[in-house]
């Protein structure tokens, strides 16, 4: 609704190389669509993007920085507040992607001032199929939809529709209420625990994981190996074991990670690899959990022949 009526021929899209394949293919249709430029910024060898990468990316050419708080991969949190002073002196938005960093950290937009901010309700322990979109209301006003259909209408004529007002103009159809209800009851769950408790347990895991990965030589972890600034996922190799053999060993072994691209290509290329294993942690794992994990890492080579 936003880029393909607000971003024109000459106009530049900044992203990270380490986005979620969510916040970076729409884009790449819009470029394509309107003859705006997708413009990449590269993080440093420890993960993260530097002031001086932010510089020379967001020019007075750029329009609108798309963002993501906490990378899915790297699980590392972005400048988003030097992201956002250098992209509004030059007149771009901000699009902030929360999905990774909404059940790990508090996400305050206002304070962040960011335009634009979605999440995915799912990763905070609600339904799948459910999200939230923040927008700035001067923003939502002159966004026309972009679904049609039932309740996101004022009045509609044989010739002519006029729109609801406000969020509800791009709500179109039935509303799915059973995942609205979930989701509440979802925030009100993590809300009783408080982001205190969460934070400083999911800090202990982190540390004690990468603590222990250091110790593996034959490991590569992937951002830097460091629990501060760090949310919910640590991403690793086993030199000369395929993510995919990793991922079936230490199953076998009662601990579950992800193998494989993680929706985010683009930085699996730009890292040199095809894949990776990601393992992460949330409220509801425990530090038996983190050591299950580091010994059943020390049986894969074991099992490879290493």
């Amino acid at each position: 609704s936003y880029g393909m009526h607000f971003l024109h021929e000459g106009d530049e899209i900044v992203i990270s190389v380490a986005e979620h394949h969510s916040n970076l293919v729409p884009w790449q249709r819009v470029a394509e669509a309107t003859g705006a430029k997708l413009v990449y910024m590269y993080p440093g060898k420890d993960g993260r993007l530097t002031l001086d990468e932010l510089d020379k990316k967001i020019t007075a050419k750029t329009k609108l920085v798309g963002i993501a708080m906490v990378s899915n991969v790297l699980g590392l949190r972005a400048p988003v507040e030097e992201i956002v002073k250098r992209a509004h002196a030059v007149g771009a938005v901000v699009v902030l992607d929360c999905a990774q960093s909404a059940p790990h950290t508090p996400v305050d937009v206002k304070k962040l001032d960011v335009d634009f901010a979605a999440c995915s309700a799912h990763k905070l322990y609600a339904p799948m199929g459910m999200g939230a979109l923040y927008a700035r209301a001067e923003l939502l006003e002159k966004m026309p939809p972009f679904l049609s259909g039932g309740d996101m209408i004022g009045a509609v004529h044989e010739h002519k529709a006029t729109w609801a007002e406000g969020p509800r103009k791009f709500e179109a159809g039935t509303r799915n209420v059973g995942g609205e209800v979930g989701f509440a009851a979802a925030i009100e769950y993590m809300n009783n625990i408080g982001w205190e408790a969460m934070e400083a347990h999911e800090y202990m895991l982190l540390n004690r994981m990468l603590s222990g990965m250091r110790a593996m030589p034959w490991l590569t972890v992937y951002g830097e190996p460091v629990a501060d600034g760090r949310y919910g996922v640590v991403s690793f190799n086993v030199n000369d074991v395929h993510p995919h053999d990793v991922a079936t060993i230490l199953d076998a072994g009662g601990v579950a990670v992800r193998a494989g691209h993680h929706c985010a290509q683009p930085l699996m290329e730009y890292l040199g690899i095809g894949s990776c294993c990601r393992a992460s942690v949330a409220i509801y794992n425990t530090a038996e959990d983190v050591d299950a994990l580091l010994e059943n890492l020390e049986n894969v080579r074991k099992v490879m022949g290493l």
